[in-house]
């Protein structure tokens, strides 16, 4: 059994999981360092939609091009 988008030493990993935690804990209603967070997880990223929807796609998306691009540069 292989876990193709579980790669802990990868720090876009790490980033898109933050993304995702940080979402869940702003969606979760957990105050305002987690909405704060969020926009600063938003601004760094280059967009400007800090909802806590746009930061859990973000993070599953940082994951996924993750993979695609080892998938696309280990088969060279």
């Amino acid at each position: 059994m292989t876990f193709r988008y579980f790669r802990p030493t990868s720090l876009t990993w790490w980033a898109g999981a933050f993304a995702i935690v940080i979402g869940g804990a702003a969606m979760g209603g957990a105050g305002e360092w987690a909405n704060q967070l969020g926009s600063l997880i938003a601004m760094l990223s280059g967009g400007s939609d800090a909802s806590p929807a746009a930061l859990i796609s973000l993070g599953l998306g940082m994951i996924g091009i993750r993979d695609k691009l080892e998938r696309t540069y280990r088969n060279e």
